[in-house]
């Protein structure tokens, strides 16, 4: 390796800035990463407005306004290589829940409806604009590394920023989330689906066997199972699997209702129906990206027009 330090820029868009502080989680490996790296831009530890060239660029959260549109373009620009860091800049994010609803519906929420903050007009002239939708950044600047995650975990956070300093290509896995789960599938006579807080789960028993909507086997593992080994179910926070989000008949309802009915007593259509009944939970982290929006399979302003009529 060159004894040239790496030069890093970072920028936020619209997110919660989470993904920044997942930087400093790397604890004592943090001093690792900056032996080899000059942060030149980074809006948590520095007041730099323009965009310098640099080797490495990280783009946290998705595009949202016309100011992040501005950014992400501006360190596609001086950038040579650009890291999609978050779930947000990967997949859209929580954001993406704003698709079931007009950017007006929105608006009128937020300013002219609510209890809180109701007001006589819109914001507009003093703020940057709203885009009519969320946008993952690959759809608006080419990106050269993905690594999903609400936020992005510790180990895989400095398995891709030393392969890159290193000038190696980082290791990709495609394994899922119940991959890295200690829990136990097993067969059970379960016939009921229950809320995520109704009962006390069994500690070592799958979510699935036991009636609890766990994405695990649908959600790529960027996490180490965290959430399902700590007793809480897997909310997909880093996105689908690739299965799920390269061919198209496959979805995140379907391939956890397959596997849950297996287990279960509970029929496969009463499970898909109860996703479709929350599908804004559901599919919250991943809905603005095509590759879920565009599906085929993909009704969700159905499912909520469904569940407001009844």
């Amino acid at each position: 390796m060159s004894s040239e330090k790496v030069r890093l820029n970072t920028e936020w868009l619209c997110d919660c800035g989470g993904c920044h502080v997942a930087l400093v989680d790397l604890h004592e490996k943090i001093l690792n990463v900056l032996e080899s790296v000059e942060i030149q831009k980074c809006p948590v530890l520095t007041d730099v407005k323009d965009y310098p060239e640099a080797d490495i660029g990280i783009l946290t959260g998705s595009i949202r306004t016309e100011h992040d549109r501005h950014a992400a373009m501006e360190m596609r620009r001086q950038c040579k290589t650009i890291i999609a860091f978050g779930t947000c800049a990967v997949y859209g994010g929580l954001h993406g829940a704003g698709l079931a609803h007009s950017r007006e519906e929105i608006m009128n929420q937020v300013f002219r409806k609510s209890p809180t903050t109701r007001t006589d007009f819109l914001p507009d002239s003093e703020i940057t604009g709203l885009e009519k939708i969320v946008t993952p950044i690959d759809e608006v600047i080419d990106v050269d590394l993905y690594l999903p995650g609400c936020p992005p975990h510790p180990h895989f956070i400095f398995e891709s920023l030393k392969s890159l300093i290193d000038h190696h290509t980082p290791r990709v896995d495609k394994s899922t989330v119940c991959a890295a789960c200690r829990r136990t599938m097993v067969k059970t006579e379960v016939a009921e689906i229950k809320n995520s807080l109704e009962g006390m789960p069994d500690d070592e028993l799958c979510f699935l066997s036991q009636g609890y909507i766990c994405l695990g086997s649908a959600t790529l593992d960027r996490c180490l199972a965290p959430c399902p080994n700590h007793g809480i179910m897997c909310s997909g926070c880093a996105g689908p699997t690739m299965q799920i989000l390269t061919e198209p008949n496959r979805d995140i309802r379907s391939e956890v209702a397959d596997r849950m009915s297996r287990l279960t007593r509970i029929g496969k259509d009463t499970i898909i129906k109860h996703i479709e009944q929350s599908a804004k939970t559901h599919y919250a982290y991943a809905m603005a990206t095509k590759m879920i929006g565009n599906k085929p399979t993909f009704l969700i302003r159905k499912w909520i027009a469904e569940v407001e009529a009844a």
